[in-house]
């Protein structure tokens, strides 16, 4: 039987992955440190971020559709296509524009959900509870080879930058699963507060994006929320100093930490 068209992978989307897929390649065979290296790690993060935050809207959706929404199908959420989404610039550009500016993993908004279609709180918040978790296995996926030991004689330009992966889908997970209005963390918990609450917060979840990031650049509140990354990535395996080289190589754009550019030139 052939599969309804809303629910086909989009071909935007294969095109995202291709991309990621051919500038990974370009990581991994890329011989030492240099501008080169550097557009092919940012091109292979960018990608592997956005194919992240398609998987992310995707869970929302695909959960949302289980719970008794049906309209998603329709509106093609299910088919990972990013155009698709109600607002192109908050769930794909801003993303990418915090991560470009601060390296920080922060998901937009949204699939539009007729919330009042799911069946029943506990399904309501399963579906806001989607996203940060396809975020955390996309963590867990990319921190897989680092525990596994899998990476030795991988390219250690490669390895960082799959580390700096790591490291976003981390800090998308924490971030997005914080209670803060406009953040799914908070959808998790709407559906149990009283009427009033959710009136008097209203009005406020067009901001909670934009209040996070800027807290995260006061230097006190980036410190420990990064300490706290860094812990849960070495639990995974996976060094900090790894991650903030995959960092340092991705914003090629920027002078080059000579002891980042050292490990790949000796180690190519």
């Amino acid at each position: 039987m052939a599969v309804a068209a809303p629910r086909r992978i989009s071909p935007v989307f294969l095109g995202i992955a291709a991309v990621t897929a051919v500038a990974g390649w370009a990581v991994w065979s890329r011989p030492g440190a240099g501008p080169g290296l550097g557009v092919a790690v940012f091109l292979f993060v960018t990608g592997a971020w956005v194919v992240s935050l398609c998987l992310h809207e995707y869970a929302h959706a695909r959960t949302a559709l289980h719970g008794g929404d049906a309209s998603v199908a329709a509106r093609g959420y299910l088919t990972l296509d990013p155009l698709k989404y109600t607002h192109a610039v908050l769930s794909v550009l801003l993303p990418v524009l915090f991560l470009v500016m601060g390296g920080i993993g922060l998901p937009g908004g949204a699939v539009f959900v007729e919330r009042h279609r799911i069946r029943g709180r506990l399904r309501l918040s399963l579906v806001s509870a989607a996203g940060p978790l396809a975020n955390a296995l996309f963590a867990l996926g990319c921190a897989a080879p680092f525990w596994l030991g899998a990476l030795d004689g991988v390219p250690v330009g490669f390895r960082f930058a799959l580390a700096f992966v790591a490291l976003l889908q981390v800090t998308a997970a924490v971030l997005n699963a914080l209670p803060v209005p406009g953040l799914d963390g908070y959808g998790v918990v709407e559906p149990w507060l009283p009427e009033r609450v959710r009136r008097g917060v209203e009005p406020f979840a067009p901001y909670g994006l934009l209040a996070v990031f800027v807290l995260l650049l006061a230097p006190e509140v980036n410190q420990v929320f990064f300490g706290l990354v860094d812990g849960v990535l070495g639990a995974l395996g996976v060094a900090g100093a790894e991650s903030s080289c995959g960092r340092d190589l991705y914003r090629f754009w920027q002078e080059a930490d000579p002891v980042c550019a050292f490990l790949v030139d000796v180690t190519r």
